[in-house]
């Protein structure tokens, strides 16, 4: 199973793009663990509980790939341990090492970076509702795309832009 994981700052369209690419190639997304832990615990979350968060992240992960049939193909992922180191550093200025050790054990094969082009949209859990730390979190997952082995592809445009470049970057390294 190909694993690809879609990132990037919040209000970028991962979550709308991971569903409709699992639609597009008949298969499963695994979702943002984080949005269902701060709906439950709330938004005045601590470094501890991005530990969490991120174990959670992880667990979820995992079901979804001991769930897949063999014929489970691709498997499209809402946020990684990046997006936990990222969420860390820039909150607290620190990170987990545990955090930092799953970086260097997991495995994916493909990662699709949004981009801030789409216009912010207000959800209760979202912080950023300002252009400049959006622009200084994408610098910072580009940044780190850049240097890591794994393939990347940037994602911009309007909705279905980002699902038609998305789509040519997933059959470009997957589909035969």
């Amino acid at each position: 199973m190909k694993k690809v994981v879609i990132i990037g700052p919040e209000s970028t369209g991962k979550s709308t793009l991971s569903e409709q690419l699992a639609k597009h190639y008949s298969t499963s997304w695994v979702p943002e663990f984080a949005r269902e832990y701060l709906i439950q615990h709330g938004t005045e979350y601590t470094y501890e509980d991005l530990l969490t968060i991120a174990r959670g992240q992880l667990l979820l992960e995992e079901s979804y790939i001991e769930k897949a049939t063999p014929a489970s193909k691709l498997l499209f992922i809402d946020t990684d341990q990046y997006v936990m180191k990222v969420w860390c550093e820039f909150v607290f200025g620190k990170c987990h090492p545990w955090i930092l050790d799953q970086i260097t054990k997991r495995k994916y094969d493909l990662y699709l970076l949004c981009n801030i082009d789409l216009p912010w949209t207000h959800d209760a859990l979202r912080e950023y509702p300002d252009l400049a730390p959006r622009q200084e979190l994408y610098a910072i997952y580009k940044n780190i795309l850049t240097d890591q082995p794994v393939p990347w592809v940037e994602i911009s445009g309007n909705y279905d832009e980002r699902f038609q470049k998305a789509i040519q970057a997933v059959n470009d390294l997957f589909i035969q």
